[in-house]
């Protein structure tokens, strides 16, 4: 696993041994960020389930001003930091080494983010619970231009969002996972 694009360009990216992560390969990162290239810059960019960090890490490396990686295991938040630091990232970023849930809960009240990713675990849920607790219109962390990327697995069904606010923009579909592209529902004048 590399860096793509950007400032780290082609450094190589450590991972956390075993089968407790499962990194984005280098082939969806590019694609991803083919389709991001241009919301980038300056920009706040949330990684939730960073694993080793390098959805965040590329984030940065192209331009994003500041990056919140949230990743529970603490040798995959290690990892994150090793990465961040070999990569000289480290001063735009924030590694919170806690639960999901709880690491919104603590980020409340900051200002919105202007690109928020996730990749849990597939098959448990988790992208539900996340856009719940993000939905309504009191989350701090997002706002109609906030664009939130899921990574799941392709059977993974989202026909849910739309009874929780959202709306899916675009949905990028690989050979065993895909992309699904959200936004807040604009609200009706």
């Amino acid at each position: 696993m590399r860096v793509i694009a950007g400032k780290a360009r082609r450094l190589p990216l450590k991972t956390v041994p075993g089968m407790d992560t499962r990194p984005t390969t280098d082939r969806i990162k590019e694609t991803l960020f083919n389709i991001l290239q241009n919301d980038l810059y300056g920009i706040r960019f949330l990684d939730l389930f960073s694993g080793s960090g390098g959805i965040g890490i590329e984030a940065l490396s192209r331009g994003a001003a500041h990056a919140c990686f949230v990743e529970q295991m603490k040798a995959a938040a290690d990892c994150i930091r090793a990465n961040l630091a070999f990569t000289h990232l480290d001063a735009q970023a924030e590694v919170l080494q806690c639960d999901v849930l709880a690491a919104l809960s603590r980020l409340e009240g900051q200002a919105p983010f202007q690109i928020i990713f996730m990749d849990p675990p597939y098959g448990r849920g988790l992208e539900r619970m996340v856009l719940t607790a993000l939905s309504g219109r009191n989350s701090s962390l997002i706002d109609e231009d906030t664009l939130l990327i899921a990574e799941a697995d392709r059977a993974e069904d989202f026909s849910y969002v739309e009874e929780l606010g959202y709306e899916i923009v675009r949905e990028k579909e690989y050979k065993t996972n895909k992309h699904v592209f959200l936004r807040r529902t604009k609200e009706k004048s």
